[in-house]
This record gives C-alpha cells, structure tokens and sequence, in this order.
C-alpha cells in the first residue's frame, strides 16, 4: 500500500483539489443565484443541468479516451472546467448558468473516468479496495474542505470563483507530469435494465430513488439554506454536515451490510434517513436541528449507495457484475436529473421545507420497497453474499467497475478459505 502511494498521491492530489473546486462551485452557484434574483424552479434548472451533463459525459468519455488517449482528453477537460467558472460571474443569466453547468457536469465526468482508470491502473489486486477506501476518502475531504473555503469574504465579487478556477488549473498539473505509463482503457458494455430489474428489482428502484436524493443534496442544499436565510459560515456547515455524516457511518453501515439481510438493512437506513429529513422538516429556524437532520440524512442516504450495488451483486454471477455496474450508474444518473427540478418545485409550493418534504419522499419510498422486497423472494444466505465496497455517488462507472473487482476478488477469496476448511 505504501507504494502504491508513493506513486499514486499525485493522481490523489490532484483529485483533492478538483473535487474541492466542484464542490466550491456548486454551493457558490447557489448562494449566487439569490443575489442575481434567479426564482427557485430557474436555480434548479441550473442544478439539475449539472447531472444532465454528467450522464452524458459518462456515456462520451470512453469513446474520446479511446481516440486521443487520457492525457489529452483529461487536459482538455480539466481547462474547460476552469474556464467556465472563470465565466458564470461575468454571465449572470439563467440560460447561461443552464448552459455553463451543463458542460461542468460533461466535463466532471469525464475527468473522473479518466482519473480513476489512471487509479485502477496503478493499483494491484492486493491493493484495489483500499486504493478505492482512499479515494473515497479523498473526495469526501475535498467536498468538505470546499465549504470551509465558502467563508472566505466575497459575497458578491470574483474570487470565490476566482479560488476554484485556479484550484482546478492546479489540479491537472501534477497528474500529467507524473502519471505514466498512460493506461490501457476499456469499460465493459452495461447489462440491458430489464436484465437487472430482473436480477434485482431493489437495486434498479432503489438506485433511481437514490439519484434524486443525492442530486438534491449536492445540488439543492445550497438554494434550501439561502431561502431559509442561514448566514455563509451556517449554510456551509449545513452542507459539509451531509458529507460528514456519510463519512462518519460509511463504514459502520458496510460492515453490518455483510452481515444481515440487506434488504431488512436498507429499509431500516432508509427510515431513519427518513426520520432525518422529518426533524429538518420541523426544525424551523433551530440550526442545532438542522445540523441534526443534515448529518443522519447524509449519513444514511450516501452508504445506501454501495449497499444497493452490493445486494444487485447478491443475485448475479460474478461476470455479470461488472455490466451491472454499467446499468446501475445510469439508473442512478437519471434519477438525479429530476432531483433538483421536483425539489424546485416543492420549494415553490411550500417554501423552504419542500427540500425535506422531497427527501422524505424519497428515502420513504426506499424503505417501503425494500420491505416489500422481502415479501417476494427468500433472502440470500448471509455466508453466500458479496462483500459491501464503499463507494461514492459521485464516482463514475470506472470506480463502481473496480468497486466490483474489488468484490468478486473478496468472494472468491472467502470462498477458497471455505473450500480449503471444509476439506
């Protein structure tokens, strides 16, 4: 593992510091918007654009990879990325923040399949799941670190798009000056959604409700706190709370999860999700509460994550795992495109608390499936399960592929231990 690091905390740095500009970008693009007088069904235009070109770009970036190689196709990413928030203070219009995010989304995604396919490559079998434990790591600590960012004073001028733009120039810069051998690329052709819904129903429903509670939180959190009226130093601990809670029970939560029905376990995450969202729903103006809220709804939304990946692993063979991965993260996608334009639009008709009000929706109906799962099918056997690999919603399908590498080595690793007790 040590080196592993030695060569990869280029690639991890540079990681760092993009995901710090992305989630800089998405909370200042929210306290903006108030100021620039956008309504709160344009500002979730605005969010929900970011997914739109995130599913697009996961769909895209193989193939530019597979033209002109990851070097350039990172380089060209990474620098539209800084340019377009060099342009969303100069562009303060609807449609142009539309737009603008949009490509950012685009561009995200691809830099992610790109860097995490640099990140595969560097790791062997022996290190792949905890190369993906530190990445996941990573990005958490960026995310969190972008809202502390937020209190730096400039409420109205460019800096605070001036600092993540310089953040994501930066970022690139050590990657492609130390990143080499530049990897061979190749993604598997994901499984047909019918094909999964079969396998899984849990795992293709569940996914989809799960995009939209992710992409309200990223996208969404933002406009709930500048319509609530929260100051900058409490809006950006409201949101840093989502990411907190999910790295705080992350583990916890795997751990359980292989040992226990998941289905039982996903609806009983899901209700106290729930539970979370119904006391931000009745906290008012109680900041305590909100931070309450805040880290139970992201501490237990977020795992949900890997655990449905994990139970769809449960009904499938291990080479079917791999294409699974595929269908899911678009499952997923989708769900997140609606996310921030329902949660708009709840805001619309019940003020601010219509973002809780979504949320409970959401993870409700996660854990009432997922009960009602239970009703359809035995259980599979606890000692015949897949392993629980942590990984991050915002993580493209190259990671969700390792994460399942990762989980079909575990497997059989258990499985030859048990082969080699029994005789």
């Amino acid at each position: 593992m040590v080196q592993f690091i030695k060569g990869a905390w280029p690639l991890l740095l540079g990681m760092l510091l993009l995901m710090v500009g992305n989630g800089m970008h998405g909370t200042l693009l929210g306290i903006r918007g108030e100021g620039a007088g956008f309504s709160t069904f344009e500002m979730s235009m605005v969010m929900s654009a970011y997914f739109v070109g995130f599913l697009g770009g996961s769909r895209v970036t193989p193939e530019m990879i597979r033209r002109v190689g990851h070097v350039r196709v990172f380089a060209a990413l990474a620098s539209m990325i800084s340019a377009v928030l060099i342009l969303f203070p100069t562009l303060e219009h609807p449609i142009a923040w539309i737009l603008g995010r949009a490509l950012m989304g685009f561009c995200f995604s691809g830099v992610y399949v790109t860097a995490e396919s640099w990140l595969n490559n560097a790791a062997s079998n022996e290190t792949r799941g905890k190369a993906l434990s530190l990445y996941m790591i990573v990005q958490m600590i960026g995310i969190v670190s972008a809202q502390g960012m937020m209190t730096v004073p400039d409420a109205t001028g460019f800096l605070l798009f001036v600092i993540p733009s310089v953040l994501v120039s930066i970022s690139f810069a050590p990657i492609l000056l130390s990143i080499s051998p530049t990897p061979a690329f190749d993604t598997t052709k994901p499984m047909s959604l019918k094909e999964l819904f079969n396998n899984s129903p849990l795992g293709v429903v569940g996914m989809f409700l799960l995009g939209g509670v992710f992409s309200a939180q990223f996208g969404m959190s933002a406009v709930f706190a500048t319509r609530a009226g929260l100051n900058l130093s409490e809006l950006s601990l409201f949101i840093a709370t989502f990411y907190i809670g999910a790295t705080i029970f992350q583990y916890p939560l795997g751990w359980l999860s292989d040992r226990m029905d998941r289905r039982v376990l996903i609806m009983i995450v899901a209700a106290i999700g729930t539970a979370g969202g119904t006391l931000g729903f009745f906290a008012g103006d109680n900041y305590p509460m909100l931070l309450v809220a805040a880290l139970f709804i992201g501490g237990f939304s977020n795992p949900l994550y890997s655990m449905l990946i994990a139970h769809a692993n449960d009904f499938l063979d291990y080479e079917d795992m791999a294409a699974a991965s595929g269908g899911l993260v678009f499952v997923n996608g989708v769900g997140a495109i609606a996310g921030p334009m329902i949660t708009g639009w709840a805001m619309d008709v019940m003020g601010p608390s219509g973002f809780f009000t979504y949320l409970i929706f959401l993870l409700a109906a996660t854990g009432i499936y997922a009960g009602y799962r239970t009703t359809r099918r035995p259980a599979a056997p606890v000692e015949e399960t897949g392993s629980y690999t942590a990984v991050m919603p915002t993580a493209s399908v190259v990671a969700v592929e390792v994460a399942q590498e990762v989980a079909i080595e575990t497997a059989m690793e258990l499985e030859e231990e048990q082969e080699a007790a029994a005789g």
